[in-house]
């Protein structure tokens, strides 16, 4: 095992090969290739038997109420990783993000470890040799939970278990867990059950005969004579309950997404073009919408704050009105089961007519984020929607690093929404990429026809107005519905060459 410091170089010594820990296959698998020239060559044997411990990850806490919130038992755990491909910085920034994501579950990280392999070990994630010193870390620590950095199958999860002898999570149970904690409205709660529930169906286990106890007869159902059986097992009660509750919320969140429906039909009827707000999570997508409309939702330094969608209106600073959606964040290897959970709500982006494509620029690793969001997008089919490229927290990023990622994306703007630099900027460059659906008129509408005016005014672009003898001349850009409107309540059509007050 090897400490790591952040201002260090790695220095990796060779864990002892132990009798328990190795596997004789293990030699057929050492040739492996890195894309980095760093890393390129040969897997070594060593280097694959040693655990490097991740520096950094442990939780400090200043005092217990910094925690006392969150109203739950703090957990004590321990990380552990699968270094596969790229760098190990690489590897270490997963391994960070996974401390950031278990300290928003209410956890207390005690220590990390990351392990080089060629892939993750089939039986037990890490391999035996490497499960029984996780186990010591764990019993020297005092540690009641270990998560590791992938998604691991029902059969690893029980090994792992069965070899730490403590509980045993994987990532996506802890994005699930957060999502729970975060969930506020009816058809958000909804939504993560789902997802928490398709995770455990294959998952489902027991311990000594719990779990292949029989009901027939009488005790099944009442049934009486002729009804009378071996019954189910609790295992099969129990899935064929998650399956009941599955379809019972699959109803209810294809039920309250009628609404939302309704509202984006309504905002198509006024020709309203909408703009998404997507991007990795706690990247700053809440303050940017707070900093362009007002809207006043939560803002919170943790990851997946904001789990509800939020559509608020903006203008252009040339006058034209748009819609803003608040999304939920993305974060590397997003759950899939979150992922159809939440497609009814993720309709928002594919729908939209531009997304702000919101990046983290003090981040260590923005390309990162980039590529995992685009992933997503892809997946919700919403790869072909048009994106401006928008670096938050320029204030606290490297400029270089900015520049840098400026120059590889075709449509970038940097600002800082909590210092509000750099606003005026975005508003122009989404007027540029906006979709233009109105069109422009010229009338001269009678007096006791002020509402119309005042539609203009709301819902379209004034050019020009003059008040006339005869009623009110109006210039304006407006949708097409508005506009036919305009020249159907027209006196008669205004003659070229007047003059105007801008």
């Amino acid at each position: 095992m090897t400490a790591l410091t952040n201002h260090s170089p790695v220095r990796a010594t060779t864990a002892a090969r132990g009798a328990s820990g190795e596997r004789r296959g293990y030699q057929l698998k050492a040739a492996m290739t890195f894309p980095t020239d760093e890393h390129r060559g040969d897997l070594d044997l060593a280097d694959r038997h040693a655990l490097r411990r991740v520096a950094g990850l442990s939780t400090e806490l200043q005092d217990v109420t910094e925690v006392e919130y969150r109203a739950l038992r703090l957990e004590r755990v321990v990380l552990i990783g699968v270094w596969t491909e790229g760098t190990l910085a690489n590897a270490e920034n997963s391994l960070r993000e996974l401390s950031r994501l278990a300290e928003t579950a209410g956890s207390v990280v005690l220590d990390g470890m990351v392990q080089r392999r060629g892939q993750p070990d089939p039986a037990t994630y890490i391999g035996a040799g490497k499960a029984a010193e996780l186990a010591a870390l764990v019993a020297a620590t005092g540690a009641d939970t270990v998560i590791c950095d992938g998604e691991l199958t029902p059969s690893q999860l029980r090994r792992l278990e069965g070899v730490v002898k403590v509980k045993v999570i994987d990532r996506t149970a802890l994005i699930l867990d957060i999502f729970a904690q975060h969930a506020r409205s009816k058809e958000g709660k909804a939504q993560v059950e789902l997802a928490q529930l398709q995770y455990m169906l294959p998952r489902l286990r027991g311990w000594g005969e719990s779990m292949s106890r029989q009901a027939g007869g009488r005790v099944a159902g009442g049934g009486g004579i002729g009804t009378r059986g071996p019954g189910e097992t609790k295992i099969e009660t129990d899935r064929r309950r998650i399956r009941t509750r599955t379809a019972k919320l699959r109803r209810q969140i294809a039920e309250m997404s009628v609404g939302r429906e309704v509202q984006r039909g309504q905002r198509r009827r006024r020709e309203i073009p909408s703009v998404a707000i997507a991007g990795y999570t706690n990247a700053g997508k809440s303050s940017l919408l707070n900093r362009l409309t007002g809207a006043g939702v939560l803002v919170d330094d943790s990851l997946f704050a904001t789990l509800d969608p939020a559509v608020r209106r903006a203008r252009t600073p040339s006058g034209r009105w748009f819609t803003l959606t608040d999304t939920v964040g993305f974060v590397r290897h997003l759950p899939h089961q979150l992922v159809e959970a939440f497609r009814s709500t993720l309709e928002e982006v594919a729908e939209a007519d531009l997304i702000l494509h919101v990046v983290d620029g003090s981040d260590a690793d923005p390309l990162a984020q980039m590529a995992a969001v685009r992933e997503v997008l892809a997946e919700i089919g919403a790869a072909d929607v048009p994106e401006i490229v928008v670096v938050n927290k320029a204030d606290a990023a490297d400029p270089i690093e900015v520049k840098g990622l400026c120059l590889k994306e075709k449509d970038c703007v940097v600002v800082s929404a909590l210092a509000g630099t750099g606003i005026g900027d975005l508003l122009a460059a989404v007027e540029r990429k906006l979709p233009r659906r109105d069109q422009e008129v010229r009338v001269l509408l009678p007096y006791d026809r002020g509402d119309l005016v005042a539609r203009a005014h709301e819902e379209g672009e004034v050019l020009a107005l003059w008040h006339a003898p005869e009623g009110t001349e109006l210039t304006a850009r407006a949708p097409r519905g508005l506009a036919a409107e305009l020249t159907a309540a027209a006196i008669t059509p205004v003659a070229a060459g007047k003059n105007a007050i801008d």
